[in-house]
């Protein structure tokens, strides 16, 4: 096979993918904008299902449950996960063992690491509410943004804090005029992927939620208006996760990408 071939047949392949994934999406955010109350049968254009979300006293709770728990968990994670990497590319000598340790919560199945946090959360005996989600949320989401800074600090240049040890600044002083600034926008980029990850997550949370409507967030309320079938207004209420979802992931890969190139 030709070089022209070869790439001709990658492209087709890539297109097949796209559309495999893209089409969904792309039919879901279109019938959200449907006037009938079929979601699978176009009858007109219209904006009421995202009005009917604006009065939907349910799904509004559930959305504020979500951001006070993405909003919590990312900063929590943010500062914890910036330590962190700082922590470890200061070491001397590198661990294999700290290195996997760091990356579990980015390999384990969510839904093992949701039972794994219940158990932890029933043998301490604490009662479930959005505190222990905004935790589990924490766990998972810490190693993400230390992944993000330490791609940073991969080519930072150490010899900077030298320098300013060396003229007499304290440790503190060195980090908030030398070392936060160099990093800010990997971990401006860590805080984003870690609030995405946290307004979509679904599993981690329905484990770790407990009982009752006070603590359910916007994927649990997505997943109990699913039971009874799929209507306009879900498919309204998912593109606008999506909407979120996307414009969070832009910023932070763009971010990431003028770190990376540093």
């Amino acid at each position: 096979m030709s070089d022209a071939s070869t790439r001709l047949a990658l492209r087709a392949v890539l297109a097949a993918v796209f559309v495999f994934l893209y089409v969904p999406i792309a039919v879901l955010v279109a019938l959200s904008f449907n006037e009938g109350g079929l979601p699978t049968a176009w009858s007109g254009f219209s904006v009421k299902w995202y009005v009917s979300l604006a009065s939907n006293s349910a799904i509004l709770l559930a959305a504020g449950n979500t951001l006070v728990v993405a909003l919590s968990s990312t900063a929590i994670a943010t500062v914890l996960g910036t330590l962190l990497a700082l922590g470890i590319e200061m070491r001397r000598s590198k661990s294999r063992g700290l290195e996997a340790l760091v990356f579990a919560p980015m390999i384990i199945p969510d839904i093992v690491l949701a039972i794994a946090l219940l158990s932890f959360f029933a043998a301490l005996d604490v009662t479930m509410g959005l505190h222990t989600i905004v935790a589990a949320h924490v766990v998972f989401n810490l190693a993400f943004v230390s992944a993000v800074v330490r791609a940073r600090l991969k080519s930072f240049d150490w010899s900077m804090v030298e320098a300013s040890a060396d003229l007499g600044a304290s440790g503190l002083t060195t980090f908030r005029r030398v070392t936060l600034p160099a990093i800010l926008p990997s971990v401006v980029a860590g805080a984003l992927i870690a609030f995405t990850l946290s307004v979509d997550e679904f599993i981690i949370a329905f484990f770790t939620a407990g009982a009752g409507r006070s603590s359910i967030t916007l994927p649990m309320q997505i997943y109990s208006m699913l039971r009874f079938g799929i209507t306009p207004e879900i498919n309204a209420l998912a593109t606008l996760v999506i909407a979120v979802s996307v414009v969070a992931l832009t910023i932070s890969q763009r971010l990431n990408r003028g770190t990376i190139g540093q």
